[in-house]
């Protein structure tokens, strides 16, 4: 354990191990529940030594869980003996699924779409046959599934598989139209081929086309039934290598469906049609059907309709048979949502769903295809959701999904992570959130319900929050890597509805998504809640177990400094008052927003983008708005987005700023604090000279969350790009104090603004999920190569001559040394920007609480500045002890309690005064991050102690200031895919791994960390990856991940003596005997070749203890006893064939023994 003594630290400000990345991020403020720790001072220099505990030896990084529903969902497949689903991905993805809580996720290296999942039945074993031709073999005995072998055809297509139940061979269908077959064990190709000549009648002169159906006759396993693409159905003896029967029809096949008593099957065709076969007379159809087409008054058949893509055929012991299908539709209702049709008997139900249907399955109570099935349910999965109908009910219900399948139910636009938070929360949460369950479900139980999983020994409680484009706020229970959504909330509330044909006010300045939640910000303890959304507002919540009918207060903010002056560059001063008719209040009624709607033609200005409510609100149990605060237009210039928010429940204030400046809100007393442009935050204290001008030609950005269609730069990228060198929105800003605004004007202002924007453009977009963002990094034009993603750029002090801009990057509230040598910490607003600075405001808050309502609160900037390298992403403070310590905050009392007496009036506040802290020390330490660079500055001495230059090419993302292990560290996620984390407070590096490249921005935008060594991001648009970064979770992970064990497969029916004698001969086939390589050869080595999975010693030890287990040793003593013996047989051969050839030679020697050479 190494000791760091500060009386020698300055020896070390050279320690600096810069590491490479590329790009730029908008960072928030500390984040994350933190132990409370002390914070004292008066004016003096470190003197304790700190013990850092953290060593490399603690971190480690790994995948834990992926929650969500699968991206792009291509196949489906199920295990009916051990009640567990699969579902293949266009990525080449699988998820199993099982129980809640039994989530496993595995994915193919080739990334190659998965075509078709086969379970080997309670075997813990899954196939999958993907685009790229290969089949694979998945172990899922392990704790992490691995793939045991592969097998690459190389001249055929593969388009359809069959794995009969308990069989170790699967059928392997191909676009040729031949079926080859795959001994699951080894994974090696029989000799044994099915051409598509052979199959088909000679006379036939076309090519039937693709197999698109594969399955053994359940009465006899030795006939196969080959379905071709152009109608051709061919009943196929495996034993006498022929057809028994053929069948034609003039439409082309899509699925095929046994009856299970293997005398009948139904097809599924292109015009919409459902054919009934009969083995007996296999000529024509018994019975053609279009479940949905028109009956001709004529008597001819009826219209076609769309294609059945699949049907299923499953009898019923007690009742008529089900036919499920799904398409099959008439042409004439073209808006038609897509449909599952259950017929039943004579009833015909049709099922809509929301989204375009993938593949289903009926679920039924036996595995042996020729038993009755009793179908109990049907999986839907569709492109966006996964349903399960119940089929035991009349009305076809559908069940409760138990899975966190909805996350993407509006695109996610930002996360926030907590772990270790109060433990009162989640019961709380969810007791609010359980009053909106849905009703009508089924009241069985979910039937995906095998895989068992442990807790582990992770006990601390989690909580994932995602804000979405909708405006709607989910908070989910995370804890032992579990996912369950608690409480939704929905923001959009506050708002007016915005109706069509409403006043070009408002109509016009929001296209789509004018709600999306751009920040949040959450304190567990105080349990206030802020959002801030894209069309620049700010809603402070305070959660309530009371249903309330309340207005709504609101504020509206001017922020916007102008610098317009082009032709007479002049240094930077505070400009004139303008005279009293053009000032403009910045509070309004706190009863509600009554906009000041401009007339037409006119010049927008004090406007907000959205109307709140005027009129009292019924708010429920939960989150409930506290204050809604909006940015206004200012002389036809819109509000620009919120770049930074903070909120503090002990002090009663909330900040934000943008790229024009920063606001502060006193939301107890609904005042105005501060409303400023970042310049004048200096005061006399700027480090920079600068010359004000204007930034016409700089292209205006209006939208952060923004759709990729205005350049090869995505827009997006300008809101995740460094501050540093960003070209920010609009022009240039002055200062505007609590209700006036200020600034020089020129009287080509208004031309400027006018074309600054296109004519009619809206200054929002549509606001798309963090999922649909891409990086584009080709670039053509200059301006484009200025604002590339992935160019070097250069350092804060150098872009000051491109931008006069400065954003508010981040925000923190603490109890800090305000000034140089203060004696006591004091309350404080730390406030970082997208140029490295750092400002202090101090913040005078009123002696007592009692007065805390009526006395005015006082902000104002403290003199000191200080300084780092690149956009400021994170604060934190650690006491002189290097603990660290926790914002102030006040305990949660019920707002709307029935209890009105003084005790529950009065506030309690965390203060961590010095009254309570003098033991703890003189001084404490900043903790400040930026994209480039890690301080750690001495309070209240401001002596930079440490210094680590993170990295020179790239930037970071994102920054946190975490616990791990009872002690603390800084966690950073790097542009260029690093994650790192360095001690505190001597920064020294801890970890350094090229982990997770950022291929879009959706990684970008919302990876975040949290306590215990955990972090999290949006994988794809629908699904939530977390990971940890800690040695011990990565230890322990194995216990608490879902397994499949198998379980005792239920007996096959007594047949009865009458159908074992004439049911056929499918008992005595032997698949062995006809498959195998002393009958049927070797397949030629240029079909297919085969590939040793990755499971390695893992998983065969996984497979040792089972059924595979004993098949995989037993055929592999069987296989050592043939190779024996083929070795024997080759040998006796060998030597005959010497033998023979010796007699032979003799022979010809004794023939030309005494012939001369000219005889010859």
């Amino acid at each position: 354990m190494k000791k760091f003594n500060f009386r020698k630290v300055l020896d070390g400000l050279t320690a600096a191990s810069p590491v490479g990345s590329s790009g730029g991020g908008s960072g928030s403020g500390a984040g994350g529940s933190v132990h409370p720790g002390g914070t004292a001072g008066a004016a003096g220099t470190p003197r304790e030594e700190i013990q850092e505990t953290l060593t490399s030896d603690y971190f480690q990084i790994c995948k834990t869980v992926r929650h969500g529903f699968p991206y792009l969902p291509t196949a489906l497949a199920f295990d009916p003996v051990q009640k567990i689903l699969a579902i293949g991905t266009r990525t080449g993805a699988i998820r199993i699924l099982g129980r809640p809580g039994v989530d496993c996720y595995c994915q193919h290296e080739s990334g190659a779409a998965v075509l078709q999942l086969q379970f080997l039945i309670n075997e813990g074993a899954l196939v999958s046959a993907c685009a790229d031709d290969a089949l694979h073999l998945w172990n899922l005995r392990q704790k992490r599934p691995a793939i045991l072998h592969s097998l690459k055809f190389n001249r055929e297509r593969i388009t359809y598989c069959h794995l009969p139940f308990q069989s170790k061979w699967l059928y392997v269908g191909t676009e040729r139209g031949n079926t080859h077959i795959v001994n699951i064990e080894s994974f090696i190709l029989s000799g044994y081929v099915i051409m598509w000549n052979k199959a088909i009648e000679l006379s036939t002169k076309t090519h039937p086309g693709p197999v698109v159906h594969l399955s053994d006759s359940p009465r006899d396993e030795g006939k196969l039934l080959i379905g071709y693409e152009n109608g051709t159905i061919v009943f196929w003896d495996l034993r006498s290598k022929r057809a028994d029967l053929r069948a034609y029809y003039d439409e082309a096949i899509h699925s095929v469906a046994w009856h299970h008593e293997g005398k009948q099957f139904m097809c599924s065709h292109s015009d919409g049609s459902l054919t009934l076969w009969n083995l007996k007379s296999p000529n024509r159809p018994f019975q053609t059907t279009i479940p949905h087409g028109k009956v001709q008054r004529d008597g001819k058949k009826p219209e076609s309709c769309k294609p059945i893509l699949k049907v299923e055929y499953k009898t019923c012991k007690n009742s008529e048979p089900f036919v499920v299908f799904s398409g099959g539709l008439s042409y004439d209702k073209p808006c038609r949502r897509p449909s599952l049709t259950i017929m039943h008997g004579k009833a015909i139900t049709v099922l809509e769903m929301d989204h375009p249907i993938v593949d289903f399955l009926t679920l039924c109570e036996t595995p042996y295809p020729n038993e009755f099935q009793e179908p109990y349910a049907v999986v839907v999965l569709l492109e966006k959701d996964l349903i399960v109908v119940d089929l035991t009910q009349t009305n076809f219900p559908i069940f409760e999904n138990p899975y966190p399948i909805d996350i993407h139910e509006s695109p996610v636009t930002c996360t926030e992570y907590f772990a270790d938070c109060p433990p009162d929360l989640i019961p709380v949460l969810y007791s609010v959130g359980a009053k909106h369950k849905k009703q009508g479900y089924s009241n069985k139980e979910w039937p995906i319900s095998g895989g068992a999983w442990n807790l582990g020994a992770q006990t601390y409680p989690e909580i994932i929050i995602t804000g979405h484009a909708d405006g709607s706020v989910k908070f989910w229970d995370a804890s032992a890597i579990t996912l369950q959504m608690l409480y939704k909330l929905k923001t959009s509330k506050v708002f007016e509805k915005q109706k069509v044909g409403e006043g070009k006010a408002t109509a016009e300045i929001v296209e789509e998504d004018p709600f999306a939640v751009q920040m949040m910000y959450w304190c567990p303890e105080s349990r206030i809640f802020c959002v801030a959304g894209v069309s620049a507002y700010v809603i402070v919540y305070r959660f309530s177990k009371h249903e309330v009918n309340t207005e709504i207060a609101s504020l509206e903010v001017r922020l916007q400094c102008e610098v317009e002056d082009i032709i007479t560059p002049e240094p930077e001063t505070n400009p004139p008052f303008p005279d009293a008719s053009s000032q403009l209040p910045s509070l309004k009624s706190l009863s509600g927003s009554t906009n000041t709607v401009a007339c037409e033609g006119t010049m927008k200005d004090s406007i907000p983008c959205l109307s709140v409510k005027a009129r009292p609100v019924r708010m429920p149990p939960g989150y409930q708005a506290d204050l809604v605060i909006q940015l206004v237009w200012v002389d036809g210039e819109p509000p620009q987005q919120i770049t930074s928010l903070a909120v503090n429940s002990a002090y009663g204030l909330v900040a934000f700023g943008n790229c024009n400046g920063l606001a502060v809100v006193d939301f107890m007393q609904k005042t105005v604090l501060l409303s400023m442009g970042t310049l004048d935050l200096y005061g006399s204290s700027d480090p920079y000279q600068r010359q004000p001008r204007s930034p016409r030609k700089s292209r205006q950005f209006a939208a952060g969350l923004t759709e990729l269609s205005d350049s090869p730069v995505s827009l997006e990228l300008e809101r995740c790009k460094s501050p540093t060198s960003d070209h920010v929105n609009g022009h240039c800003t002055s200062p505007t104090s609590q209700s006036c605004s200020s600034g020089k004007r020129l009287s080509s202002a208004d031309v400027s603004r006018a074309n600054r924007r296109g004519p009619g453009r809206p200054p929002f977009r549509k606001a798309q999920s963090a999922a649909c963002m891409e990086i584009s990094l080709p670039v053509t034009t200059e301006e484009n190569r200025e604002n590339s993603f992935s160019r070097s750029r250069s350092s804060s002090v150098s872009s000051i001559d491109r931008d006069s801009k400065e954003a508010i990057t981040a925000l923190f509230f603490m109890e800090s040394f305000a000034r140089k040598n203060d004696s006591a910490v004091s309350s404080c607003l730390w406030v970082g920007t997208g140029l490295g600075m750092v400002i202090i405001l101090s913040l005078n808050l009123p002696a007592s609480d009692d007065l805390r309502q009526s006395e005015p609160v006082m902000v104002s900037p403290s003199g000191t500045v200080l300084t780092l390298k690149g956009a400021v992403l994170t604060f934190a403070c650690l006491d002189c002890m290097g603990t660290l310590t926790h914002q102030p905050y006040e305990v949660w009392r019920d707002p709307h309690s029935a209890d009105d007496g003084d005790k529950t009036r009065k506030r309690k506040l965390v203060m961590h005064s010095p009254s309570s802290s003098q033991d703890m020390g003189d001084h404490q330490f900043a903790v400040i991050c930026s994209e480039k660079q890690a301080k750690v500055f001495s309070l209240p001495s401001q002596t930079c102690l440490y210094v680590h230059n993170i990295t020179e090419t790239s930037f970071l993302l994102r920054a946190d200031v975490v616990t791990l292990c009872n002690s603390v560290c800084l966690a950073c996620f790097c542009a260029n895919g690093h994650i790192m984390t360095l001690s505190l407070p001597s920064l020294r590096p801890l970890l350094d791994m090229n982990y997770l490249p950022v291929t879009d921005m959706r990684i970008a935008r919302t990876f975040c960390f949290t306590n215990e060594g955990q972090a999290l991001y949006l994988s794809s648009p629908t699904e939530i990856q977390r990971l940890t970064y800690s040695q011990e979770m990565c230890d322990n992970l194995q216990d608490m991940l879902g397994d499949f064990t198998p379980v005792e497969t239920p007996e096959a029916q007594n047949r009865g003596f009458l159908k074992g004698l004439f049911g056929g001969s499918g008992q005595a086939f032997d698949r062995e005997e006809l498959f195998g390589e002393a009958t049927a050869g070797k397949a030629s080595r240029s079909l297919a070749q085969h590939i040793p999975g990755s499971g390695g010693i893992e998983g065969v030890r996984g497979a040792a203890g089972g059924v595979i287990g004993d098949l995989t040793r037993a055929h592999a003593l069987d296989e050592r006893g043939q190779k024996l013996g083929e070795l024997d047989e080759r040998t006796a051969s060998m030597m005959a064939s010497a033998e023979a050839f010796s007699k032979h030679a003799h022979e010809v020697m004794l023939k030309y023994k005494d012939k001369k050479w000219y005889q010859f």
